[in-house]
């Protein structure tokens, strides 16, 4: 891909998680609010026989309309809303997984697949017994009942889903079933959501790719990431479909066997049995998807941590310095800038550090507040980037060579007047011991002399005698 079509990865040490889950809370469930009826029509298409009631999405949507109203497409919708904890599980794990994956591979396809995978096997150990409940509750139609259990005490299916229904279903699963019946489909839905998750990264990074080629230079990132994020979801939906279709039949018809539950799907309504809702769900999963590529990295953008703000900005004019190389190794500059902000922003606080240990914080401060009452005397401009790299980094780095340079003079000016005090200290000691040497000199002659002194006057004695 060019240049300009490299989008820098928010990674999960990056963010602010109390705004990022807070964010993501509110986006998720402004996404199941939009999709949830084409859900429900996708169930109901799913588990009919044939055609028995339904000839496609968009009568299966007027039909519901006309016999329930509005809340007849949003059956169910109180119970799935504590799908939001999956949600939040789900990128959660995937985030974790893409920085532990890091540590083995750079490549963004690969920690996407691995990622997207772990993430889903996560979340569907939680959605699960959520997805059966609430499929039974879509279930319950007018005057009569499409899956296995009907709720008791409102016969004609009429009224807004309350949590009384709720219970009521969940008591009747426990009579059937046991605990164990909140958990019915649940390899089939890792056979289904787990490849549709990790399925879908590849092709959108595919499509990404395919169309930052065709597209223009001045197409914004937004544009094809709106494009590529519904296609790769089509073509995730249309792979993984058939396993969906059985899916939702174990789970809503109480079949414990999806090799029995497919063969009798091929037998009753053949191959094309397996594309039952497909419509309905390539239409769910678009505004879905349009908002997970565009809103999930908006969102991630908003709950960036507050120092980390205007670093993108940073990072791009760091790329515009370097333009053949990051053009050439994009993911090598990313880590050169990371340690390189690292290191600087360890230095600065170390700086700080050294400032609050010295005590004069005040005084520093009080140069600071001079410097820019000085400021607002100044008629000439303030310097700003000519657009020429190398000349910035001149005028920046220039004045502070001259103030080291102005520091390294004052130290050795300092140190040569310690050694010239130590010279004289020594030239004064050399002076003391000459001295010292010549009064032993002195004293040693004179005793010399007494000492033949006292032999002349013994031997003149010894003569007398």
């Amino acid at each position: 891909m060019e240049d300009k079509r490299n989008i820098q990865i928010i990674e999960w040490e990056h963010l602010d998680k109390k705004k990022f889950y807070v964010f993501g809370v509110a986006m998720t469930m402004m996404i199941r609010v939009s999709v949830y009826p084409f859900t429900l029509i996708r169930t109901r298409l799913q588990v009919q026989k044939g055609k028995s009631l339904y000839h496609g999405t968009f009568d299966a949507f007027i039909k519901i309309l006309r016999a329930d109203g509005v809340t007849g497409l949003y059956r169910g919708f109180l119970v799935n809303t504590f799908t939001l904890i999956s949600g939040q599980c789900y990128v959660t794990t995937y985030e974790l997984t893409r920085k532990f994956v890091a540590d083995y591979s750079q490549s963004n396809t690969v920690k996407s697949l691995v990622a997207g995978g772990s993430a889903s096997l996560v979340a569907q150990s939680i959605t699960v017994p959520i997805d059966v409940v609430s499929q039974h509750l879509m279930m319950q139609r007018k005057g009569e009942r499409m899956g296995r259990f009907q709720v008791q005490g409102n016969p004609e299916g009429q009224g807004v889903v309350a949590f009384g229904q709720t219970k009521d279903i969940i008591k009747q699963i426990l009579r059937a079933d046991g605990l164990r019946g909140f958990y019915r489909g649940y390899v089939a839905s890792l056979l289904t959501y787990i490849p549709n998750s990790a399925v879908w990264w590849p092709f959108y990074h595919f499509y990404a790719e395919q169309l930052s080629h065709l597209c223009p230079k001045e197409c914004p990132h937004i544009v094809f990431q709106a494009i590529s994020g519904p296609l790769a979801a089509a073509t995730a939906s249309i792979l993984t479909n058939p396993m969906d279709v059985i899916r939702t039949r174990v789970q809503v018809e109480g079949k414990n066997s999806i090799i029995l539950t497919f063969r009798q799907l091929m037998a009753e309504e053949g191959p094309w049995g397996l594309m039952k809702g497909l419509s309905a769900r390539i239409i769910s999963a678009t505004p879905s998807t349009i908002v997970i590529v565009v809103g999930y990295e908006s969102l991630k953008k908003l709950s960036l941590r507050p120092e980390l703000v205007d670093s993108r900005h940073c990072y791009q004019r760091f790329t515009d310095c370097y333009k053949r190389f990051y053009q050439l190794q994009p993911e090598m500059t990313q880590r050169i800038y990371d340690k390189f902000m690292t290191q600087l922003q360890t230095s600065v606080r170390e700086e700080i550090s050294d400032i609050k240990a010295e005590g004069n914080l005040e005084a520093v401060l009080n140069a600071l507040d001079t410097i820019v009452e000085e400021g607002k005397d100044r008629k000439e401009p303030a310097w700003r980037p000519s657009g020429i790299p190398e000349k910035d980094l001149r005028s920046t780095l220039v004045p502070y060579f001259l103030q080291q340079r102005d520091a390294l003079q004052r130290c050795v000016q300092k140190q040569e007047a310690e050694n010239r005090q130590l010279a004289d200290a020594v030239l004064a000691g050399r002076r003391q011991v000459e001295e010292l040497q010549l009064q032993g000199q002195a004293q040693w002659q004179a005793w010399q002399a007494l000492h033949r002194g006292q032999k002349e006057l013994v031997a003149v004695l010894r003569e007398s005698e």
